[in-house]
This record gives C-alpha cells, sequence and structure tokens, in this order.
C-alpha cells in the first residue's frame, strides 16, 4: 500500500461510504488514492459484497450454500468463493479443535466466516489501489485496518461495552501495524444465537462478549465465535496459544479477563 504523502505531512483525500448488505452495514472509510480509481474499486469491494450475500446467505433458497445443503450442488459445481470459504472454514475447525463449525444439527451453515472473510477481502482489493494509504471496513461491528487513516495518526477501534449500553469497554489501536482487525461475539446486541457445536444448541457459557484483535478479519472472526462457545477459562488459555492474537473477555459477573500481550493494543 503506498503512501500519497510527500514533503510536510498533509490529510489524505477521505472516501467515505455505507452499505447494507448481510442484514447489517458495512461501513467504508477509505484515505488517499486518485478518487476516481478509489471510486472504481469501492463500487467492486460493494458489489463482491452483495455476490458473498448471494452465493452465501442460508435465508435465500436459491444460493449455492442452500442448494449445497439441500444436495442439489457439489462443491465443484460451486462458485470458486464456495470452495475459497469452505477450505478456510474447515481450517478455523481444526485450529479451535471444533469449537468453530460450518455445520449445526447436520446442517451446513459457514455465515459464522462470511462476514470477516467478506469485509477482509473488501477492504483489501480497495487497499491494493495506487495511493490509498489507509482503509477501514467495520461490517456490523467486526473491523478490518489496513495502513494509516493520515501521517502518525492510526486506525482506532471502539469496543462496545456489553453491560453497559453506550459505553466503551476498550479502544483498540492499530499504532504500528500495516493490518489488524478486531471482532467481537457475544450475546448483547443478537442474544443467544452462538452455538455449541457440541450440543446443535446456543452455547452457555460465563462470557457475554469475546473480541479478538489480529492482523487478518477473517480468522479474529473465527476465533471470537469459538472462544465465546468455549467460556472464559479454557478460551483464555486457548487465545494465548495462538500467533499474533489478542482478546478480551467479559463475564456476565463484569469480570474482565484478557492476554498478556493486549495492553499493547490499547490506545
Amino acid at each position: 500500500m503506498a503512501d500519497t504523502v510527500t514533503g510536510p505531512a498533509r490529510t489524505p483525500a477521505a472516501v467515505r461510504h455505507a452499505e447494507e448488505v448481510m442484514g447489517t452495514v458495512f461501513s467504508f472509510d477509505i484515505r488517499g488514492g486518485a478518487p476516481s480509481a478509489v471510486r472504481a474499486a469501492l463500487d467492486e469491494a460493494v458489489a463482491g459484497l452483495h455476490r458473498a450475500d448471494t452465493l452465501f446467505s442460508t435465508y435465500r433458497e436459491d444460493s449455492e450454500v442452500s442448494r449445497l445443503a439441500r444436495g442439489e450442488l457439489d462443491v465443484a459445481r460451486c462458485a470458486p468463493e464456495v470452495a475459497q470459504v469452505l477450505e478456510l472454514a474447515a481450517e478455523a475447525e481444526r485450529v479451535s479443535e471444533g469449537w468453530f463449525s460450518t455445520r449445526y444439527q447436520g446442517c451446513l451453515d459457514p455465515t459464522g466466516i462470511v462476514k470477516g472473510w467478506a469485509a477482509e477481502r473488501a477492504a483489501r482489493l480497495i487497499g491494493a489501489v495506487e495511493g490509498v494509504c489507509g482503509v477501514s471496513v467495520n461490517g456490523g461491528g467486526d473491523v478490518q485496518m489496513l495502513g494509516a487513516p493520515e501521517p502518525r495518526r492510526p486506525w482506532r477501534a471502539g469496543v462496545a461495552d456489553p453491560l453497559r449500553p453506550g459505553g466503551l469497554a476498550a479502544v483498540i489501536s492499530a499504532a504500528g501495524a500495516e493490518e489488524l482487525s478486531v471482532a467481537t461475539s457475544g450475546t448483547a446486541e443478537r442474544g443467544a444465537h452462538i452455538i455449541d457445536p457440541r450440543t446443535g444448541r446456543p452455547a452457555v457459557t460465563d462470557l457475554v462478549a469475546v473480541t479478538v484483535v489480529g492482523p487478518r478479519l477473517t480468522w479474529a472472526d473465527c476465533w471470537a465465535t469459538a472462544a465465546f462457545a468455549m467460556g472464559s477459562r479454557a478460551a483464555l488459555t486457548w487465545l494465548e496459544s495462538l500467533p499474533d492474537t489478542e482478546a478480551l473477555l467479559i463475564t456476565a459477573g463484569d469480570e474482565v479477563r484478557c492476554t498478556a500481550g493486549l495492553p499493547t493494543k490499547l490506545g
């Protein structure tokens, strides 16, 4: 990602956009680059989000994932994105020892990985545009950040406090990182929607929220989901074992736990 700032530091031009897709809002904040090239990349990125929704939505009977689940298609006859996402999901299941899964009660449902994957893909597509120095894509509260919005000013992402509506539990800073993502799983906004893969039922744990910080939103999104299903004690031990990964865990009793390196990401 090239930086367009030369000579005295100046503020790169900003392009912002919000798109309703996948049942949520994806917000784009793009800094630097030629406006025409940025707009073209933004249009392509937005089209990619809608394509992902068309391919992966379990609410659409004609989506490839729905048809795959019904046995009307096999992976070889699906769009290349389907095979890619299923391979990534299989890796997430392996790393999490089954706590992340795309199958619930025998039914294929890869939506737990799709939003993070789609947001990261959109950010990287725009970040590859010549002259772009910073990109932030926020997909329903999960954020992929690349570069920086201005010289000497990093991207920052607030983490909502699940027990105090309107408050922040932490602010994550991307200072010193060319890429950083923040993903949260919990019950505050959507209720008990995270499934325990062992039972096929909503996970019953001591947690109300897990926020994972790492370079790639694809994985941060998966790890937050898996960690929530594990419960705080097992999740913290597991998250500490993952490379380039930090996390903040909040229990129903208002206890805050975090990985050892998380303080370096606060700001």
